[in-house]
């Protein structure tokens, strides 16, 4: 049960590792590009300022993701399994909605990769004792 457990701990580790790089691509290497992008636009000042909250918002999404599968999969819970699959399922939804709109890029393709890493670490650990 150690082995399994350990697995798990490392899958969780690697994919939060993945988003948390993720997301500092996003808010570090992408947003200035995106924010002169909207001020060359012919978009209300409103709507470029909310543009920029969005995109900033995503990446505090990631890491607060990242930080709760770690929390999770790192403490004794009785909740961490169905915890850490539903972080992994809305990374993986959010995944699909980015695709839908944006088709594949470098950002997508990290965020798939830790989706599915999360999501797998969550079928990996055993299932919690109801005694």
């Amino acid at each position: 049960m150690s082995g399994r457990r350990n697995a798990a701990r490392v899958l969780v580790a690697f994919g939060s590792l993945v988003l948390f790089a993720g997301a500092a691509l996003h808010s570090i290497l992408a947003y200035p590009i995106v924010s002169a992008a909207l001020a060359a636009s012919n978009l209300s000042h409103s709507l470029q300022s909310a543009l920029r909250a969005v995109f900033l918002l995503v990446a505090c999404d990631w890491i607060a993701i990242a930080i709760i599968v770690l929390i999770a999969g790192f403490t004794e819970t009785m909740l961490r399994r169905i915890v850490i699959l539903f972080c992994g399922a809305a990374l993986l939804v959010q995944t699909g909605i980015m695709l839908r709109f944006l088709g594949w890029f470098t950002g997508s393709e990290m965020i798939v990769a830790a989706g599915l890493l999360i999501v797998s670490a969550g079928f990996v650990f055993a299932p919690s004792s109801t005694t």
